[in-house]
C-alpha cells in the first residue's frame, strides 16, 4: 500500500467496502488547510446494517478460545508493522503531528494489541477455573463472558491508538465491535477495516462507518442492538452520549475531559520539573485530555522554575511535520484552532500576565498554529484555570505549604491525572494518596503503558481502560447457584 492509496474513504461493513449515501465530509490538512480527501457519512441506516454485521459475527466469534482470538489480535499488530511507513505519514498530513509522535501512535497501538493478545490468553485459564462458593446447601460457581457486540465514538487527537486500548480488550474478550471515527482525522482509524482484511478477521467482527457525531455517533450510541458503548472525547459530548445510551440501559466506558495539575516541590529537581511541566503542554500541541495544564510550584521556587521553564518554551520549534528540527505542529482543526485563540482572548480580557506566546503563531501563512503560552499568577476563579483549554498553554499559580498544593489540585470537576514533582519519596507517597486522579506521576513523564490503567475520577469519566480493568469493561460477570 502506497502514500497515496493509504487513504480510504469508504466504509467497512461485514467484510466489505462500500460507499454510504450520506453527506461527503472534507478532511483538512492542518498545515495547508486544504482537503487531503473526504469520507462517506454512515446514514442510521448503514449503523444498523454494521450493528447487525457485528451481531451476527458475535456468536461465533465469542466461542473461539481466547488462544483463537488472541492470534487473529496479533495478526492486527502485523498488519500495522507492515504499514507503519504509510500509516506514520498519513498521521503527520492528518494531524500534523511531528515524526516521533506520529510514530508513537502506532508503536502505542502495536503494543497495545500486544498486550490484550496475551490477556486473551490468559483468559482461557481464568474461565477454565470458575469461582465456587462454599454455601450450606448450594453449589455456586461464577464465570466471566464476553458482553456482546459494542460500538466506539472515537476522538481525533490520537487516532488508532485510542482506538486501539479498545478495540484489543474487546475482541480479547470476545465481543465484536463497530468504530466510528472522528471525522476530522478518520483515515488511520478506517485502516482497522483494512488490517482486519489482512488478519483474516471474519466479516462483521470489526466494522467502521465515518460520520460526525450528530449523525453517525447518535445513531451508534443510541442503537439497541449494542451492549456497550465506549467513548473517548469532551465531557460536554460524553454526557450527551451517555444520556444518548440509556435508552438501552447499555454498558458505557467514559474517558472524558481533565484540567490535570502539575504540583512542584521546593525540594524539586527544578531542571526535571521545568522539562516535565513543557512536555505535559507540548506533546500533541497541548491536545491531550491528560495535558498537565495547570502548574502549581512552592512559593520559594517560583521564580528560578519560571525561568527554567521560559527557556523550556524558547526551545519549541514550530512547524510543518517535515520542518527540519521542529518540536511542535499546528492545532488539528479550524474549530480547535478557535477555541484556543478564544482563550487567548478572554486572558487579554481577564488581565493575565502572559510570560511566553498568547496569539497565533503569525510566521505562517496558513495552517492552525499557535504560540505556547505561559500565564503565570492566574487566578483560581480565571476561566483558563479551571476549562479545558486542549493546546499548549500553561497556567501557573504558586502554593506555601502541602495541604494548601493538594488542595488546590483537587480544586477541580476533573481528575484525569497529577504529577508530583519533588526528591521526598514519603511526601511523593502522602500527596499522591490524597490527589483525586485517576493516574498520578511522580518526578517521570506521563506515559501510558498499556498494563497499567486509564481513566478518571469525577468529571474525566466512568470506567477504566487498558490493563485487566480494561479487559474486564468488555466481561460480563454470570453465577449459576443450584441445589447441593
Amino acid at each position: 500500500m502506497g502514500a497515496e492509496t493509504v487513504i480510504i474513504e469508504k466504509n467497512f461493513i461485514n467484510g466489505a467496502w462500500e460507499d454510504s449515501g450520506g453527506e461527503k465530509i472534507a478532511v483538512i490538512d492542518p498545515v495547508t488547510e486544504q482537503p487531503i480527501g473526504h469520507v462517506c457519512e454512515a446514514s442510521a441506516a448503514d449503523v444498523d446494517r454494521a450493528v447487525a454485521a457485528a451481531n451476527a459475527a458475535f456468536p461465533a466469534w465469542s466461542a473461539l478460545t481466547g488462544a483463537e482470538r488472541a492470534a487473529f489480535i496479533r495478526r492486527l499488530s502485523a498488519a500495522i508493522r507492515a504499514h507503519m511507513d504509510d500509516l506514520v505519514a498519513l498521521q503527520k498530513r492528518n494531524c500534523g503531528k511531528p515524526p516521533a509522535e506520529a510514530e508513537a501512535d502506532f508503536t502505542g497501538s502495536i503494543e497495545c494489541l500486544d498486550y490484550f493478545a496475551s490477556q486473551a490468553e490468559a483468559l482461557d485459564a481464568r474461565r477454565q477455573q470458575d469461582i465456587a462458593y462454599d454455601i450450606p446447601g448450594m453449589a455456586s460457581v461464577t464465570r466471566l463472558e464476553p458482553m456482546g457486540p459494542a460500538g466506539f465514538i472515537l476522538p481525533w487527537n490520537f487516532p488508532m491508538k485510542i482506538c486501539a486500548w479498545k478495540l484489543g480488550p474487546a475482541l480479547a474478550a470476545g465481543c465484536t465491535v463497530v468504530i466510528k471515527p472522528s471525522e476530522i482525522a478518520p483515515f488511520t482509524d478506517t485502516f482497522w477495516g483494512l488490517a482486519a482484511e489482512e488478519a483474516g478477521l471474519p466479516a462483521g467482527v470489526l466494522n467502521v462507518v465515518n460520520g460526525r457525531g450528530a449523525v453517525t455517533g447518535a445513531a451508534l450510541a443510541e442503537h439497541p442492538d449494542l451492549r456497550k458503548i465506549a467513548f473517548t472525547g469532551s465531557t460536554r459530548t460524553g454526557k450527551a452520549v451517555m444520556q444518548a445510551a440509556t435508552n438501552g440501559v447499555k454498558n458505557i466506558g467514559l474517558e472524558l475531559g481533565g484540567k490535570s495539575p502539575i504540583v512542584v516541590f521546593e525540594d524539586a529537581d527544578l531542571d526535571l520539573a521545568a522539562r516535565l511541566a513543557a512536555e505535559g503542554v507540548f506533546y500533541n500541541s497541548g491536545q491531550c485530555c491528560n495535558a498537565t495544564g495547570r502548574l502549581l510550584v512552592q512559593d520559594s521556587i517560583k521564580e528560578a522554575l519560571t525561568e527554567k521553564l521560559l527557556d523550556e518554551f524558547a526551545k519549541v520549534v514550530l512547524g510543518a511535520p517535515d520542518t527540519p528540527g521542529m518540536t511542535m505542529g499546528p492545532l488539528a482543526s479550524k474549530a480547535q484552532y478557535d477555541k484556543v485563540t478564544g482563550y487567548m482572548e478572554i486572558a487579554r480580557k481577564e488581565g493575565l500576565k502572559c510570560l511566553a506566546g498568547g496569539g497565533p503563531a503569525a510566521q505562517f501563512n496558513s495552517g492552525y498554529f499557535v504560540e505556547p503560552t505561559l500565564y503565570t499568577d492566574v487566578p483560581r476563579e480565571s476561566r483558563l484555570w479551571n476549562e479545558e483549554i486542549f493546546g499548549p498553554v500553561l497556567c501557573l499559580r504558586s502554593f506555601a505549604s502541602e495541604e494548601e498544593a493538594v488542595r488546590e489540585a483537587n480544586d477541580t470537576e476533573y481528575g484525569l491525572a497529577a504529577t508530583i514533582v519533588t526528591e521526598d519519596d514519603a511526601r511523593a507517597a502522602r500527596v499522591a494518596a490524597r490527589l483525586e486522579a485517576g493516574h498520578i506521576y511522580t518526578n517521570t513523564s506521563v506515559a501510558i503503558p498499556p498494563q497499567t490503567s486509564w481513566g478518571g475520577f469525577k468529571q474525566s469519566g466512568i470506567g477504566r481502560e487498558l490493563g485487566p480493568w480494561g479487559l474486564a469493561g468488555f466481561l460480563e460477570v454470570k453465577t449459576v447457584t443450584s441445589r447441593a
